[in-house]
This record gives C-alpha cells, structure tokens and sequence, in this order.
C-alpha cells in the first residue's frame, strides 16, 4: 500500500514538469535552457498522444502553450523517421513566431525550416527549400504557389498541423487548405489546433483525420485566467480622450484594437500627437513594417500596438498589460481572442471595452458567450453626460454550462474519441 501511494506521488510530480511525457531527453535538454519548466495543460495532454503518432484536434484558447504542444512531437517524430512536416498558420506574423518557437528544437537535430508567407520574396523561399528544410511554416496561400511550382512536393510529408484552424477559415482559407490536404498522401499524422470548434473544422476532421483524439482544455468562449475586464459605455466621439486617460494609468504594454485598418490610422496619429509611443500593425502595412512594429513592440520601443482583429492574430507577446477594444469586434468570438493576448503565462492583465450607446446587442452577445456580465465603468475626469449606458437587463447567464450546453457539446463530439 505505501509503495503505492509512492508511486501515485511520483506520478503527480512528473505531470508538473516535462519528464514522464514521452519526450526524447535531448528535447528535455532544450527545453531546460530555454527555462521551460512546467507544461500547460494542452502541452499535459497533446504532446503524449502527438508522440504516439495520434491524430490529435487540441481545442485551446490562445496563450495556452499550443506551439508547443506541437512543435516537440513534430521534432520528435521527425527526428526518428523520413520525411516532412508542414505546419499552416492564418497570418504572416503568426508563421514567423511559429517558425522562432521550432529553430532551438529543430537545430538540436540539426534540422532545417522554412516559413512560407506571403509579402517576402519568393526567391529567397525558393532558395530556402533547396536547403532541404525538414519543417515548413506556411500560410496556406503562399504553401499553394509553392506547390502549384512544384517548389514544393508534398509525396514525403509525414505530419500536418492547421494552427488556429478557425481563423484560418473565418479568413477564407477553406478552398486553400481542402486543396493542400488533398495533395499530402493519405498515410500521415494530421494535428488540429483551434480556440472554437464550428461546424467546418469538424467537416475537415471528419474528412482528413484518423479517429481524431480531442483535447479540450477550455470551453468555446471561456476568457483566459487572470484577466480583469471593464466596460465603458461612451459616446463615439469622447472615445480618444477617454483613451488618452485611461493609457496615463498603465505603464506596461498596451494592445489596442480597432475594427478596421483605416481606424487604425487614425488612432496611431492621435495617440503620437498625444505624446505615446504607438505603432500600427495592419493590412495596409508592409511585411517589413509590421515586422519592425512587432519588434518594437517586444522591445518596449513602442507602448501601444494599434492592430486589426486579422494582423493581431501572430501577436505572441508576454507581458502584455492591458488589452483596449477600441472599437467591439463584429464577432463576439474575437472579443475573446483579443482579451487572450494579456495574461499570459501566468501574469496577471486588464481588459478595457468601449461601447456606444447602441451597441447594446454586442455586449450583450459578447456577454452570452463568456457567461458572465461585464462591469461598467466610469472615469471620474470625463463629464458623467459623456456617458449614456444603454438599458442592460439583468444577467441571465449562468457562471457554469446548463445541462443543454453539455448535451450539445457531448453530441458534437461524439463521432471523436475524447481524452
């Protein structure tokens, strides 16, 4: 009996560290020095099954270690066998973080990658594949001029992962990837990574995995731990000056978003006359300029990263101490991606929403699928009849699921085993 109890002990102690999950001892190496000490709990859970050579769909939200979660196995598997592997990301920046998180563990074993984005140069790519790279980071739209020059072949890829999988088809990447995957041969290890599972990711799933193991660490619409949120209901045109404020109060890191690109513009321009550093990552600009704005960003050249839902999606940063929505997302499902890109790793962030007074069917919305209502707010140097809340009712969410919610989340995922 205490031989047992020893060895249920051990156990526990192994599942807060990397040891115990499979990993190959010259990744555990890596992952010492890069002071990777304790895994999340999509890493706990994906990266056994992923080493098994399982089809795996990891259901996460953002901030929660999922590179990781994949980028070991691939390394791993790799490693011991022939052939390829090919990650797709939604956007440029995403990729090229993507691409820095695989370089210590793919040169431990003297593997080379490759990231494949759009707006950087197709020669400099081209040169780059005839290195051999064993792993290619890719944007499913430059990953098909590739393979439509034969620049790339797909006959030995062994292993395929589609990173934020929902973003990639809220994009239109749908025709791009069906495309892709109807290309790579059949016998293959196929990994799924998103933060909500729609209808169409489980029509990929059930079309191009092999009993597919679900891993789900949370709940569509769950926000990230460790983040505060606050609602201000104000009118559009005291926005920026209660912005202005507001920024004076935080001496970290501010991620501010906007709904378009053109907004963007105009809320970069105002926060420099303001006397912040602020830099805008959008649409409109250049690979080369959002790469300098992110780099900024990181260093702490700039204070405030002014981006579209769209350009934030590669925005990995840790230590991000507030998050703004300047302007609400059109869809509610962004609010929670936005508000993930604070308190991570542990750290603790704040979350800022301005809402007009009729945009009342938004929060709501966004209030329905988080569960939760959001505070109101006011600031005491802005005049009380610049603020007009809306009529908000009364909560009707619960803090925990209903017994419908899990009938249909057990119904949609009944076709895959769960882990």
């Amino acid at each position: 009996m205490e031989n047992n109890a020893v060895a249920q002990k051990s156990i526990a102690q192994e599942a807060t560290t990397f040891f115990g999950l499979g990993i190959a001892p010259k990744i555990l190496q890596v992952l010492e020095r890069m002071k990777f000490k304790v895994p999340t709990p999509i890493q706990l859970k994906a990266i056994p099954l992923a080493i098994e050579g399982k089809d795996v769909m990891g259901i996460a939200q953002t901030g929660t270690g999922k590179t990781h979660s994949f980028a070991i196995p691939m390394v791993q598997l790799l490693a011991q066998k022939e052939g390829i592997g090919i990650v797709m990301a939604p956007t440029r920046e995403l990729a090229i973080q993507i691409d820095e998180a695989f370089q210590p563990l793919a040169h431990a074993f003297g593997m080379k990658t490759a990231c494949l984005i759009g707006g950087a140069s197709m020669e400099e790519q081209v040169r780059a594949l005839r290195r051999k790279p064993r792993i290619l980071i890719a944007t499913p739209g430059r990953l098909n001029d590739h393979m439509g020059r034969w620049n790339v072949m797909t006959h030995d890829v062994t292993m395929v992962v589609l990173d934020e999988a929902d973003r990639m088809l809220d994009m239109g990447f749908a025709p791009q990837i069906d495309r892709i995957l109807k290309y790579l041969p059949k016998e293959r290890q196929t990994m799924l990574f998103s933060a909500t599972m729609p209808e169409k990711i489980m029509e990929i799933a059930s079309k191009y995995m092999k009993l597919p193991i679900s891993v789900e660490i949370a709940r569509s619409g769950t926000t990230v731990e460790n983040v505060t949120q606050e609602l201000f209901i104000v009118k559009k045109d005291m926005k920026l000056k209660l912005l202005g404020k507001l920024i004076q109060k935080y001496h970290g890191a501010v991620l501010l978003f906007s709904r378009t690109k053109h907004n963007a513009k105009r809320i970069t321009r105002d926060l420099k006359a303001m006397g912040h550093r602020a830099a805008e990552i959008h649409s409109d600009r250049s690979l080369a300029q959002r790469r300098e704005a992110l780099e900024g960003f990181k260093s702490g050249r700039y204070k405030v990263l002014v981006a579209t839902d769209i350009a934030a999606r590669g925005i990995d940063v840790i230590g991000i101490e507030l998050v703004v929505n300047f302007d609400l997302p059109e869809d509610a499902e962004n609010y929670v991606h936005r508000i993930g890109r604070t308190a991570r790793a542990g750290h603790k962030g704040h979350a800022i929403s301005f809402a007009t007074p009729d945009q009342s069917r938004d929060v709501k919305d966004i209030e329905k699928l988080i569960r939760a209502s959001l505070p109101i707010a006011r600031h005491p140097e802005i005049p009380s009849e610049q603020f007009s809340p809306f009529s908000k009712p009364p909560a009707r969410h619960q803090s925990h699921p209903s017994k419908s919610f899990h009938k249909s989340r057990h119904n949609k995922f009944n076709k895959f085993r769960r882990y």
